[in-house]
């Protein structure tokens, strides 16, 4: 029998939910991972949520398809369609920082210690990291993968506290020996002097060009630590 085959990121993921878990998994759209990870045993329970009813019916038909129970479909906003004794492991990953900050704001709840939450931000990662560190989340690892040419930061986060440096909110919280660190840091500062260069010539506010400048100066003395640390 075939098996279901998931991206690199969805796999990365999978490899990062602790064996046994109950997973709720946040924008299942195709309800690949849970049904991957209740096709392998890897978990004992899964609920897929989705907004939108087209992706949740796909979602349904993934389970169909592959014969696997223990997967509960749900039509809702985050994770309003999940209570805090359903899950220990929630996953909300390819969408936006600033959509999986809002998700987790209207849960206050997955602050509490009790659950892994694991975070794949698509764009706007140091909006996550900025919301997680200033509202009662701390990062426990962050680790990168590449799909299809794209890096892809991974976070596991929970309950917790955390302080984190223009650089680490721009540039990873905790991937200083990441094989992928390197690149990503000068991913983001090129994207950032195109930004800048794009200021300059439109005469645009000044005050946005330096606070630029400030990151790019923060990545920079990051790509340095972590010259620093390969070399000892």
């Amino acid at each position: 029998m075939r098996d279901l085959e998931l991206t690199p990121r969805l796999r990365f993921l999978a490899d990062r939910v602790p064996p046994g878990a109950r997973l709720a998994d946040v924008g299942t759209d195709h309800a690949y991972l849970p049904v991957w990870l209740r096709l392998h045993r890897r978990v004992v329970s899964a609920i897929a949520c989705d907004l939108r009813e087209g992706p949740l019916s796909r979602a349904r038909e993934t389970g169909q398809t592959w014969g696997v129970n223990g997967v509960e479909y749900r039509l809702g906003n985050g994770l309003e369609v999940v209570s805090p004794e359903e899950a220990d492991t929630i996953v909300i990953a390819g969408m936006g920082g600033e959509n999986i900050a809002a998700i987790l704001s209207r849960a206050p709840w997955t602050a509490g210690g009790g659950h892994t939450l694991l975070l794949q931000p698509q764009s706007k990662a140091e909006v996550l990291r900025g919301f997680l560190a200033e509202n009662g989340y701390v990062i426990r690892r962050e680790a990168l993968v590449e799909d299809r040419g794209t890096l892809y930061p991974v976070m596991e986060a929970g309950g917790g506290k955390m302080s984190l440096t223009l650089g680490q909110l721009y540039g990873g919280a905790a991937l200083l020996h990441d094989p992928l660190g390197d690149r990503y840091i000068v991913e983001r500062i090129i994207r950032l002097q195109i930004a800048v260069a794009g200021i300059d010539r439109s005469g645009g506010s000044r005050e946005k060009g330096e606070a630029l400048r400030e990151i790019i100066t923060a990545l920079l003395f990051m790509r340095e630590e972590r010259r620093r640390a390969k070399s000892q």
